[in-house]
């Protein structure tokens, strides 16, 4: 089976954080959020993972090594692709063409989830959802009697459904997928400046292909500040059986209040961090309290109170007492 993971988007709605590197190699709980997508499918995909492709903008040759190591890490091969024009979801599927074929996972690498991945080998494929208050803001689903998705409704503005798409897809032949995406293309079908995957996954519908839907126990966004660190909070406590202290960390007369993870040659002193804080390779924190919060490498904070924060590589606080959010190399004195 393969991944294709569509992230060719810098996350405006992140900034400052993603000024400086793109939106999926953010870290929450220590690791990048398109680290954590991909593991997530492969620990619990019943399938082995063979390929996995990366759809991307102009990030750098570091970040495309990044990634390329990331595929490697579990057992697939990694490929990179380009998106040069942000021109919506389906055409960055389809920047992947050569690997639209056979099984084929679609991720895009803007949510993280807990989800029951078990691939529903009586359909032509699942569409991952999850039930919510309002989906006015969302894609969703529509379901006939038989519990098969029917229709694929943008944003609607009167109730059509409550099931939303969270961005994950499977497809047991991607060859199919990628003949209507083409067909967007040659056509024009195109919807604010950008063509639409639902539009491709409805041509689909409509020739007799059944998708059913997937359940997903928890959707975890990362779309701007507030929800990255709340996201950060759910996957520490995910993750709170782990050893997520690294071994070298030093702490004189200091407290760590788990879930938190602590990345190597962190120095904390005086201070009290957590619960719910990601403290990243290299940090110092002195004479500070910190909780529920990210910080990035490198950072130093110091006479500072922080809580619903996030703070970039780099940065330097040297005194404050409010949430904040500040991206690389930002110093507050």
């Amino acid at each position: 089976m393969k991944i294709i993971v569509p992230m060719a988007g810098r996350g405006s709605r992140l900034r400052p954080h993603t000024l400086t590197v793109p939106k999926p190699l953010v870290p929450v709980g220590g690791k990048p959020i398109v680290h954590r997508l991909v593991e997530d499918i492969a620990k619990t995909s019943s399938e082995k993972i063979d390929e996995i492709a990366f759809v991307i903008g102009d990030f750098g040759k570091e970040v495309e090594d990044e990634l390329i190591r990331v595929a490697e890490k579990l057992g697939a091969k990694g490929k990179i692709f380009y998106q040069d024009k942000a021109l919506g979801t389906a055409h960055a599927v389809l920047c992947a063409a050569e690997c639209l074929n056979g099984s084929v996972v679609v991720a895009f690498a803007d949510t993280l989830f807990k989800a029951d991945f078990t691939l529903d080998d009586d359909s032509d494929g699942n569409i991952w959802v999850k039930q919510i208050d309002d989906p006015s803001a969302f894609g969703v689903v529509k379901l006939d009697n038989d519990g098969y998705i029917t229709d694929f409704v943008e944003k609607p503005e009167t109730f059509v459904s409550d099931l939303a798409m969270i961005g994950i897809y499977y497809f047991k032949k991607a060859e199919k997928l990628k003949v209507e995406l083409q067909y967007l293309i040659d056509n024009g079908i195109i919807k604010s400046g950008e063509y639409q995957l639902p539009d491709a996954l409805r041509r689909l519908t409509e020739k007799g292909l059944k998708f059913t839907p997937g359940k997903v126990n928890e959707w975890l966004d990362c779309g701007n500040k507030q929800v990255t660190v709340h996201t950060n909070q759910r996957v520490l406590e995910f993750d709170k059986d782990k050893e997520l202290i690294s071994k070298d960390v030093v702490v004189e007369n200091g407290v760590i209040i788990p879930p938190c993870y602590i990345g190597e040659h962190v120095v904390i002193k005086n201070s009290i961090v957590g619960p719910h804080v990601s403290l990243g390779r290299g940090t110092t924190v002195k004479n500070s309290v910190i909780k529920n919060t990210i910080v990035q490498k490198n950072a130093t904070i110091s006479n500072t109170v922080l809580q619903d924060s996030m703070i970039g590589n780099y940065a330097k606080i040297l005194s404050y007492g409010k949430e904040i959010s500040i991206g690389d190399y930002t110093t507050i004195e």
